[in-house]
């Protein structure tokens, strides 16, 4: 490299270095602009030089213009022509740097009045990109008043000294931005704290239209909430504001209408030159010349409008759609935390009155069990008037099941609810059953239990006739019955010849008829004796298969009689079950004469069985109605009927009796139906091991 050369290289870097050093020193958008264009005028050359400044989109938002040392106003019109036709909007773009030497020959060069060969004739002009990150953010053009005043040299100068003004111009931008930001961020920022100051709706209303009057500084502003396809108006302040009160207009008619129905912000500087502005935008008594009017929106969705109109400065800010369409953000999470609120009392109000008018005894407790509230079935029940009720904890009024809620009620902060069965206390002594149930809610404001205690007197008093009931069917049938069967077994023995086909089908229903009587009276045996803990005693090796066909015997007069028939489906060979064989069997035909019961005229069952692993699993299948879902957690609880179409009947006792029976010899049952498509009850019984065949060969 010459000397030369390195003479030129360094003094490029220190004029640089300079440009660097001045437009980095600045964060004021004017500021940076007016240094860029000194810098460019003082080291390149020209009479005039001016720089547009982009945003984000592409869009000129700025201009600076310095004619030597003076700086000079652009107007918006000359801004918007030379970046859609003039020199400048060519490099935007191409993104790239140009050269004209002569602006009179050149078509990219937007010729002006001024520009005319008896005024200021033609000139040479260079226009380079200011980059940012690879972003373009402004253009520089430099203008000298004689033609081929520039030279390629110049050209590479001009853009060195863009490519150092670049980033200094982008952080002015985004400084000025964020001032502006800042600016409308406080008056958003005062208006949320004031809009929630309160949560009634009248309140949020006129704060609402308050903050709005103070950020824009305009005579009336209105607030409309839509409602149907019409936006009604609410709330009103300022000038003429009572002409406003329920005014309605139809979603999109107007400026409001439009507003609200596009959910964006509109600004109308000057009303008589706007076609969309009509009847639905003016108010009685009140003169408009500018309104702006942005949407209330809430969860993405618009709610309602707000309207400014006539600013007092005769003119709306710069920002005053930013802070309208902000302000309108906020009022719709406002009037929505408003709403919210108002179903919330209306809810609690409506909660207190279920509270206190519950036909059930309902207490409500802190976590210590301490007495909060109760309502007046509460003091019905405890015998205690409210106040003294709040002096006591709940293991005072009932016997707490601990195990359930757990100690510390534990047990209820993790599942949140449990039921159980107890009694109320009076004096310190056992009172009234009930049926708990607790939970946890919030009451108040506050986390707390909820205890509700159902008085089942009856129910019980109920449940003791039925035992008592049973017992007299079990202890007051079975001798007499015992004296039938023996009386059936003699006259069988004594039945004369002449007539005796006759005479025996008459016998034969009758034993049938003491089977039935004599298997319900001990199924109601064994469903005490399994309920109180008593295990299976008399258990012995049984071929299942046998088992079945004799099962099936015993229900074929029912079938008979309901001209039913019964298909098995069983294997060849089964292995030995361990089971009590009566009570196997009673479970057999019960469930077949269950299945009878809800299968139709002419219907048909299956009873089936197969080898799985150490059980004998065995099913009956019908073809009746089914069993709804509802239906299918209780029908194996004590003294539960389903009733069908066929209004059939009984005391509720043979699937209860099954279910013991199984689950007395460790088998499980269950049942599968889809309504309209019949029901298959299962069930499992073990497999005799080899020690109790071995017992039995012996």
């Amino acid at each position: 490299m010459s000397l030369l050369e390195k003479d030129r290289t360094k003094a490029l870097l220190e004029l640089l270095y300079h440009v660097s050093r001045e437009v980095a020193t600045a964060l004021d958008l004017r500021t940076v602009l007016q240094r860029v264009l000194n810098e460019a005028l003082q080291n390149v050359g020209g009479e005039r030089c001016t720089i547009v400044v982009l945003d984000d989109a592409g869009n000129a938002m700025d201009a600076t213009i310095v004619y030597g040392k003076e700086v000079h106003e652009h107007t918006t019109q000359q801004l918007q022509d030379t970046v859609e036709h003039g020199f400048a909007g060519w490099v935007i773009r191409n993104r790239k740097s140009a050269l004209i030497p002569d602006t009179s020959k050149d078509d990219r060069w937007l010729m002006r009045p001024d520009d005319a060969m008896d005024r200021s004739g033609a000139k040479s002009a260079i226009c380079v990109p200011l980059l940012a990150r690879e972003k373009l953010v402004g253009v520089l053009t430099l203008v000298h008043p004689a033609p081929n005043a520039f030279s390629a040299e110049q050209l590479d100068l001009m853009q060195a000294i863009a490519d150092q003004a670049g980033v200094a111009v982008l952080n002015a931008r985004l400084y000025t931005e964020s001032q502006r930001q800042a600016r409308v961020m406080t008056a958003l920022a005062e208006g949320a704290a004031a809009m929630n100051a309160s949560l009634r709706m009248e309140d949020v209303y006129q704060r609402i239209l308050i903050q709005t009057m103070q950020a824009l500084q305009v005579e009336t502003v209105v607030l409309g909430m839509l409602e149907g396809e019409h936006i009604v108006y609410r709330a009103a302040a300022g000038q003429k504001a009572g002409n406003i009160l329920g005014r309605k207009i139809a979603l999109g008619e107007g400026i409001a209408g439009a507003a609200a129905l596009e959910g964006r912000g509109i600004v109308v500087a000057d009303v008589s030159q706007d076609k969309n502005y009509g009847e639905a935008d003016k108010f009685g008594g009140i003169e408009t010349h500018s309104i702006l009017v942005a949407p209330i929106q809430s969860q993405g969705r618009v709610i309602g409008i707000i309207e400014a109109i006539n600013p007092i400065a005769r003119a709306f800010d710069p920002d005053a759609l930013l802070v309208m369409t902000g302000i309108g953000g906020l009022a719709g999470s406002s009037i929505q935390n408003a709403q919210l609120f108002e179903r919330l009392q209306a809810a609690h109000q409506r909660y207190h009155e279920l509270f206190e008018d519950s036909i059930d005894a309902m207490l409500i407790t802190d976590w210590d069990g301490h007495i909060v509230e109760a309502n007046r079935q509460a003091v019905s029940l405890s015998g205690c008037t409210r106040e003294v009720l709040q002096t006591l904890t709940i293991d005072q009024i009932h016997e707490v099941n601990w195990e359930r809620t757990g100690t510390k009620f534990e047990a209820l902060r993790e599942s949140c609810t449990c039921s159980y069965e107890s009694t109320t206390r009076r004096n310190g002594e056992a009172h009234t059953p009930v049926e708990v149930h607790a939970r946890r809610v919030e009451f108040d404001e506050a986390d707390s239990i909820q205890w509700i205690l159902r008085d089942i007197t009856e129910r019980k008093e109920l449940d003791g006739l039925r035992e008592d009931l049973t017992a007299m069917i079990y202890h007051d049938l079975r001798s007499p019955l015992a004296n039938v069967v023996s009386s059936l077994d003699v006259l069988f023995s004594m039945v004369p010849e002449d007539n005796k086909e006759t005479v025996l089908t008459i016998l034969n229903i009758a034993e049938h008829s003491t089977d039935r009587i004599q298997r319900l009276v001990s199924s109601l045996l064994d469903v005490n004796r399994l309920e109180s803990g008593q295990p299976v005693a008399d258990q012995k090796v049984v071929d299942p298969i046998a088992l079945i066909a004799g099962a099936v015997l015993d229900v074929e007069p029912t079938m008979k009689g309901r001209y039913g028939t019964v298909v098995t489906n069983l294997p060849g060979k089964l292995p030995p079950i361990w089971v009590d064989e009566d009570m196997a069997r009673r479970v057999l035909i019960n469930l077949m004469e269950n299945s009878l019961k809800f299968t139709p005229q002419d219907g048909q069952f299956e009873v089936g069985a197969r080898h799985e692993k150490s059980w004998v699993h065995i099913w009956v299948r019908d073809n009746g109605p089914g069993i709804p879902l509802s239906e299918r957690d209780r029908i194996f609880d004590k003294f539960t009927r389903l009733r069908s179409g066929n209004k059939s009947g009984g005391l509720g006792i043979g699937l209860a009796f099954c279910r013991l029976a199984v689950l007395g010899h460790g088998g499980k049952i269950w049942v599968e139906s889809e309504p309209g498509k019949g029901s298959a009850f299962h069930f499992t019984f073990p497999i005799a091991t080899k020690e109790q065949l071995a017992e039995k060969a012996e």
